[in-house]
């Protein structure tokens, strides 16, 4: 997808400042045509599906093998599941020396039946076709490779994560924080609005914690994608009618940050994640969070201080088992009453996430890995 373009351009840019030739390959979209037009990089469109679509897969990639003739690149570097697959396959047909595929999430590992084999089978072919594999972080790396999908090394670049975070954008001191009198708890949700997100167990907590709380609000930042991944008719059914969620729809540039800053309480109580910006975004804006323990989230909130049951206590938010809404409720109590351990979580979370994940050294990573490639 052309929103993925959102994971490199700096990067490329950056790149071109010391004297690379860049190329940017992705479906096409109103943010490859500025990449090209606003940006002047060599853009090249090639329509991919996100679904298993065999027919619309093959004539992918047989675009992608055109493109990558015509073009006779030295390095393809591929993000994303579906434009890996036919990245990596189009490169190995056509011999591209170089051929580095970043996993930023994986499918299978909450997948059940043909579906899961049939997503194993797919990975293993594109790391089959990849000459460097770079799992986003050490969670995504380890299920690579207990799993044998992935044979090759493997290397995390830095913490993990692929973008990083803009931490003068990403500064909760730049917003004024909408306040109410009545002391009322805003928990905040940014991401699409489906099951895998762990939506229908963070509405049934919520709607639990606003029966003896009328004071909380839950606003549920994203889209809903219905005709993928439905929430449960309940779960519609409380959202629909619990005066506390708010569904706001997808927010971006500064009305998102202001989400952010009017939050109280950041939750992600997803089922699978590679690293999720979300987190990495909350916690620069100095957000407490309650996340689930997946790959990407549990290596942002760390630094374990105590375990109570369920419930893991870090530095910076509190850890919890996913699809769990037992513990999401007390997780969310806790961080509600307890005003230390929650200014605790808010103090510790934009230093670790500075010192961790701020964007230039993200983006250093990654320099640093290509001109060790390519000085081989």
């Amino acid at each position: 997808m052309s929103l993925s373009i959102d994971f490199f351009d700096e990067i490329m840019k950056r790149m071109r400042d010391d004297g690379y030739e860049m190329v940017a390959v992705t479906s096409p979209g109103p943010e490859l045509d500025k990449l090209r037009d606003e940006d002047g990089f060599h853009c090249v469109a090639v329509p991919m599906e996100r679904q298993i679509s065999l027919f619309k897969d093959f004539v992918s990639l047989v675009r992608m093998i055109r493109v990558l003739w015509q073009e006779k690149p030295y390095i393809v570097h591929s993000m994303t599941p579906k434009a890996g697959l036919v990245c990596m396959i189009a490169g190995w047909l056509t011999r591209v020396p170089i051929r580095i595929h970043t996993f930023t999430g994986l499918v299978w590992p909450t997948a059940v039946g043909m579906k899961r084999k049939v997503l194993m089978t797919t990975d293993k072919i594109l790391c089959a076709c990849a000459t460097h594999v770079i799992p986003e972080g050490q969670g995504v790396l380890n299920d690579l490779k207990n799993y044998g999908v992935c044979k090759k090394p493997m290397k995390v670049l830095g913490y993990g994560n692929v973008k990083g975070v803009d931490m003068e954008r990403f500064d909760p001191a730049r917003f004024d924080k909408k306040t109410n009198d009545d002391g009322t708890f805003v928990f905040l949700f940014v991401g699409r609005i489906v099951g895998d997100k762990g939506i229908n167990e963070l509405v049934e907590a919520f709607s639990d914690l606003h029966d003896t709380y009328k004071n909380t609000r839950l606003r549920l930042v994203g889209r809903y994608e219905k005709e993928l991944d439905p929430v449960s008719e309940e779960t519609q059914k409380i959202i629909d009618t619990c005066e506390g969620i708010m569904v706001v729809g997808p927010k971006y540039g500064e009305d998102l940050l202001q989400e952010y800053a009017n939050a109280d309480c950041f939750v992600m109580p997803s089922y699978r994640e590679g690293f999720p910006n979300t987190v990495l975004e909350a916690g620069a804006m100095g957000l407490p969070q309650v996340v689930t323990d997946i790959n990407g989230s549990r290596e942002i909130i760390s630094d374990i201080i105590e375990s109570v049951g369920n419930v893991v206590i870090c530095k910076n938010g509190i850890v919890i088992p996913p699809k769990d809404s037992d513990s999401l409720y007390e997780a969310m109590t806790l961080i509600m009453i307890d005003n230390g351990m929650r200014n605790d979580f808010a103090t510790n979370a934009r230093t670790m996430i500075y010192e961790r994940f701020e964007k230039s050294f993200i983006q250093n990573c990654l320099m640093v890995y290509y001109k060790a490639i390519i000085d081989r």
